[in-house]
């Protein structure tokens, strides 16, 4: 058996010296309309960032909440409604959850959170957000109609 001989990536390795690193924080608030909802906030973090002066850093979006989420992919309808397709076949609403027996109806959205996480980090690079092709920033509600919070909080030079 023969192995492939193996690949080695050129890596371009930036060196910085830290002079002092600040934070910015921002809360964004959302009481959805429907009660499972995806919100393109990409905008929301951009402005965020341009606010902090940071150039070189990293951001963190991050649901303040268990019944909601954040994710990084492709702003297309399709996509998102494939998403959501995708989301309640996994953990689709019903009834008999053992979390209803303490007295909510949310099972299920407890479950989407977990699937697409509550949080993501985004690069910054020269002062900008440093995303792949067709990123963008979303926040997935999941139990909504009621008010709900996302931090931003910047974090750089």
């Amino acid at each position: 058996m023969t192995r492939a001989a193996p690949v080695f990536f050129k890596r371009e390795v930036l060196l910085r010296y830290h002079r002092r690193m600040r934070f910015h924080t921002e809360y964004l608030k959302f009481q959805t309309k429907q009660h499972r909802q995806y919100i393109n906030i990409t905008t929301e973090v951009d402005a965020a960032l341009k606010k902090s002066g940071i150039r070189e850093g990293m951001i963190l979006v991050s649901a303040m909440h268990i019944t909601a989420g954040v994710w990084v992919n492709d702003a297309e309808d399709g996509l998102l409604a494939d998403i959501d397709e995708w989301l309640e076949h996994l953990a689709p609403f019903r009834e008999n959850y053992r979390h209803h027996r303490t007295g909510e109806t949310n099972g299920d959205a407890h479950l989407k959170s977990l699937l697409v996480h509550h949080q993501v980090i985004v690069p910054v690079t020269d002062g900008k957000l440093d995303f792949g092709p067709w990123q963008q920033v979303y926040y997935a509600e999941f139990d909504g109609q009621r008010p709900k919070r996302v931090i931003i909080k910047v974090m750089g030079e």
